[in-house]
């Protein structure tokens, strides 16, 4: 296997790219169509076009000149209500192989530099290696209630990790 980089900030075609390893996993997995893809792209892009690198993050593995990953800070409520981890995810060529820990690796030591009193993020039951390397990190499960929100009923979690 060719060096997987990690990159920092905007990669022109990184939008698309996420979005679109969302709507596959989501599609082949759990079943999740075009309401959850759409609003993967809509608040995705808002995120880009608010990004301001002293206050959020977004990190790309790339492998081959091709992203295979991604994770997001969103900063924008950070000091008040943490920041928020989101569009974490890694394409079939890299799940598995640890590059999805080096990203949360740089996820949450610019939340620490930055010293926001925690990070928050929203998945939901079921998935089980993102919820482990979750854990891993010292993320806790505070809350979880059935939801609709993602265009399919889903047991929505709620963790943190207070820095």
């Amino acid at each position: 296997m060719s060096e997987i980089e990690i990159a920092n900030g905007y990669i022109p075609g990184s939008i698309g790219r996420v979005v679109e390893m969302h709507g596959s996993y989501y599609y082949q997995n759990w079943d999740f169509g075009v309401f959850f893809e759409s609003k993967i792209a809509r608040e995705l892009a808002e995120f880009i076009d608010r990004y301001d690198e002293n206050r959020d993050g977004f990190w790309s593995a790339i492998l081959n000149n091709r992203i295979e990953g991604s994770i997001t800070i969103d900063g924008i409520d950070a000091e008040s209500n943490g920041a928020h981890l989101r569009w974490f995810i890694m394409s079939d060529v890299l799940r598995g192989k640890g590059t999805g820990g080096k990203l949360m690796e740089k996820a949450v030591t610019f939340c620490q530099q930055k010293r926001y009193p925690k990070i928050y993020l929203w998945t939901f039951r079921g998935l089980n290696a993102a919820r482990h390397l979750y854990e891993k990190f010292g993320f806790t499960l505070i809350s979880e209630h059935e939801d609709e929100g993602w265009g399919t009923k889903v047991y929505a979690q709620k963790f943190e990790l207070l820095l």
